[in-house]
Parts: structure tokens; sequence; C-alpha cells
């Protein structure tokens, strides 16, 4: 692709930009701009306010646009490392889905904060856990909801262009939403995709999920970009679709066998993808797809999931 993979904002024609965090992995996520005219669609902010005022200085050096300039947000889903640095999108109107913004609640900065500052006493999944989270400052964040909420699909004008909100969620979140500007062939994707590295399914189903990829691949797109990892193109829609075919496939063979998730997990952890950022992932993706074939809503508890994460990074 033309765009590096470097920290930064990427300028991708038409007044549509990417901004991107390397390595992509637990909470480098990305973030995309929209302007034109006097108007201007921010999509997603940070992980901490420290990070979303740097890529917002970023933006109004490219733009003359700062948060305060803003005139939309909107928010993929409902994870902190596109929600917590809303508050300083002033004057901004928010948008999630209703989903979405439900979620939102679950999980407040003073929880992570917490769970960073007491990991170490936690067993290995708290001292994961912390590793994980430790580079961000959740204990500064003000929690800023959405102001308007949405199920199914939305239109923001952004001056003469259009942007579509599409909920194509639950899959990786409850409520997860696509943004597409058909005239800039530009697709901002939130945590749908994840390029380079282990995605995370929160929720499911995964034919959710499958079909979001193949919506994406219907599409007549110049730049797809991600969550988390590079800008994308088709190619890097595709692979991702394989990953979710082969671990509904492995997981449903052990499943069958009557295969606890955590073995199948185990089990599953040294094999095609092993070599993704972030691979030890696979534990809560097993996890989910079990519950999905028991038509269960019951969870595997969230330490385990982390404690069994922990196990397999250290591989």
């Amino acid at each position: 692709m033309k765009w590096n993979y470097t920290k930064g904002l990427k300028d991708l024609g038409n007044g549509a930009y990417a901004y991107l965090q390397p390595d992509g992995g637990w909470g480098w996520s990305n973030a995309g701009l929209i302007v034109d005219g006097e108007e201007s669609l921010l999509v997603d902010t940070l992980f901490d306010e420290t990070l979303t005022r740097e890529m917002l200085g970023h933006m109004k050096d490219a733009t003359g646009l700062g948060g305060g300039d803003i005139t939309t947000l909107a928010n993929t889903h409902a994870n902190g490392d596109h929600t917590y640095g809303n508050r300083l999108i002033e004057n901004a109107e928010i948008i999630a889905s209703e989903a979405s913004a439900r979620e939102m609640e679950e999980m407040p900065p003073e929880q992570l904060a917490f769970m960073v500052d007491n990991g170490k006493d936690m067993g290995p999944a708290g001292a994961y856990l912390a590793k994980s989270f430790g580079a961000f400052d959740f204990k500064n964040v003000g929690y800023t909801m959405p102001t308007k909420t949405f199920s199914g699909e939305m239109t923001v004008k952004v001056g003469d262009k259009v942007a579509h909100l599409i909920e194509v969620g639950p899959c990786h979140t409850h409520g997860d939403v696509l943004v597409h500007v058909p005239e800039d062939k530009v697709i901002y994707t939130g945590d749908i995709l994840f390029i380079e590295g282990t995605p995370i399914m929160w929720e499911g189903p995964i034919s959710n999920w499958l079909k979001a990829l193949d919506m994406i691949m219907d599409m007549d797109l110049d730049a797809i970009v991600p969550g988390h990892g590079p800008i994308t193109d088709k190619a890097g829609v595709k692979v991702l679709r394989d990953y979710f075919t082969w671990i509904d496939s492995e997981a449903r063979l052990r499943y069958d066998a009557g295969m606890s998730w955590d073995d199948a997990a185990r089990d599953m952890a040294g094999g095609k993808y092993s070599s993704w950022l972030d691979a030890e992932r696979i534990a809560i993706n097993v996890a989910t797809l079990y519950r999905e074939y028991a038509e269960t809503s019951e969870r595997a508890p969230m330490m385990e999931l982390w404690g069994l994460m922990a196990e397999l990074s250290n591989r």
C-alpha cells in the first residue's frame, strides 16, 4: 500500500484522513477524519485523552480543525480505545449505535485504572491485563457518552459528502458500526477489521462478522481503514475472513468431540495463525464460539479468559 504503517495522520485524498497507531496491539487503535467545507466527521477517539489530544494536534496542523471545531463524532463501537477521548471533541454531536451506547456503561475508565493498578495482586491474569493496558492513562478520562443513537443505518452529511453509518453488530461487540464514504471510496471499519493482528470476538455470532466482511468486499473502495493495523485493501479483508472460517471449523471439531473451550484454545493456539500479533486472543474467540454452539448466554469468567491468554502468551 502507498500509506506507510507509521504513527500519525495519513492523507487519503479528497478530505479523507486516517490516523494510525502502530503496532495495533491492545489499545493501539486507529481513527479517521472526513472533511468537506465547514463540516467534519471524526471516526473514533483513542484510549486516553493524552493520545487523543496528540491526534487532534496532528489533525489541526493538516486541516485547521481542532477538537472544538469538529462537527460530528461517530464511535464505531463501545470499547474504550475508540471512545475514551470523546470529551475532547467539545462541540460535536456524538453518534453511536443504541447497542454501543448501552455497552459503553459496562467498562468505565475507572474500572480499567483499578485493574492496571492492582494487576500484580491478581495473579497471572491480572499481571497480563496490567501489562497490556499499562501504557494508558485511564485516571484522567472524562468519559463522555453519545448524544445521538441509531439502529440499523444512518446517513450523516459532511458538507456535500454523505457518510453511511451501517450497524453490523453484534460481532466484535454488541453494536459495531462501519462508516462508509462512497464519494471517497473509503471505509472506516472500527474493529470489524484487525490487520496483521488477531481479532477479538467478544460477542459474535461469527455469521454476523462474516456478513460484515462480505459487505466490505462488495463495496467500491480505494482505502480500507481498520480499527487496528495498517490501511488495507480487499486482500486484507479476505485474510481475516479466512481466519474466521478456519477458527470456526477447528473449534467446531473440538466442541463436537467434547473438548472444553479452554483445552480447545490450547490445542489450536499453535496453529495456522499463531504468528499473528496477540495470537493468544484465540482464547476469547474459541470461548465465544463455544457459547454460540451451545446456544447459551453463559460466558466464561473474564479472569479465566485473561488467565488463559496470559498462559498462551508465554508459550
